[in-house]
């Protein structure tokens, strides 16, 4: 289990192939409230642990900070 505060940005990468996150939330979802950051952008660096296979295509659209 892992606890993110309320605002905070978070991103997962799995290690295996046969895995699932659930989320619980502290309000229902809605997506006018969303912002995103590119998992990929160079400022932010982020040393993923495996070499990114597959990413969602909404991620991939998210411009560079």
């Amino acid at each position: 289990m892992l606890f993110i505060p309320k605002g905070f940005a978070h991103g997962f990468q799995t290690l295996t192939d046969d895995c699932e996150i659930i989320y619980m939330h502290s309000q229902y979802y809605k997506p006018t409230h969303e912002k995103s950051i590119n998992p990929l952008d160079p400022k932010i660096s982020i040393n993923w642990p495996l070499k990114i296979s597959l990413i969602s295509d909404k991620d991939k659209l998210i411009k560079f900070i």
